[in-house]
């Protein structure tokens, strides 16, 4: 059948897996405030030329998707100098908190961004940002029996952050937003869409929050 490999099998399960390769050299070039760039010299086999790449060290991220009651889903407008653009995004972190949990974290953007704790956490999705160009994991979580905040223990938003803007929008309206090219952030895209698809099952083969994470370079040294 045209288009279908003479291995195809409807039943195979696709799946990343790690590929160590053969590292010669790896060096810094670059050292900055969160991020460094690394050049890498390797082999993909034994008898092959030495590569170089360079890279983003990236300490990963983790970001949130809150949920209410009503099935709709948490927006956040935030302006990005890179792009030069105000995006739609979900609440977002860095990992940059020595032995910090991950879902510890997720909860501490959910309350900073968004003025909000949730009682339920599963894994929506893992994906890496860039893998061509960085090292970048991201863990999304869907947030779910969702509280504010009380107004004396909120964080004060500064920078960037103090131009923040919350929405919330039915989830088959931020689909919808995705699919006619309106959002672009990769967090809020892979989360919604995420999201649609786990809808499906009511959200029933969603992993819990605590379910391990071994992709992410912090667990495979």
């Amino acid at each position: 059948m045209p288009g279908m490999s003479e291995t195809h099998n409807a039943a195979r399960q696709v799946s990343d897996e790690p590929s160590p390769r053969r590292l010669l050299s790896s060096r810094k070039v670059y050292e900055g405030r969160i991020w460094d760039v690394v050049s890498d010299s390797f082999q993909l086999n034994d008898d092959g030329d030495a590569l170089v790449r360079d890279y983003i060290q990236h300490p990963g991220a983790v970001a949130v998707l809150p949920m209410n009651d009503a099935g709709e889903v948490l927006l956040i407008k935030q302006y990005r100098h890179p792009v030069a653009m105000d995006l739609w995004e979900i609440p977002a972190g860095l990992l940059d908190v020595e032995g910090e949990d991950f879902v510890v974290g997720a909860a501490r953007e959910l309350a900073e961004e968004a003025d909000l704790v949730a009682d339920r956490w599963n894994v929506l999705v893992d994906f890496f940002n860039s893998p061509g160009s960085s090292s970048e994991a991201i863990r999304i979580y869907l947030a779910r029996g969702l509280s504010d905040v009380p107004g004396h223990e909120r964080h004060v938003r500064t920078d960037e952050e103090s131009e923040i803007e919350l929405h919330w929008t039915p989830l088959d309206a931020a689909v919808r937003a995705v699919l006619e090219g309106r959002l672009h952030n990769p967090s809020a895209v892979v989360a919604i869409l995420a999201a649609a698809a786990a809808q499906a099952d009511n959200f029933q083969g969603l992993r819990p929050a605590g379910a391990p994470w071994p992709e992410h370079p912090s667990q495979r040294r």
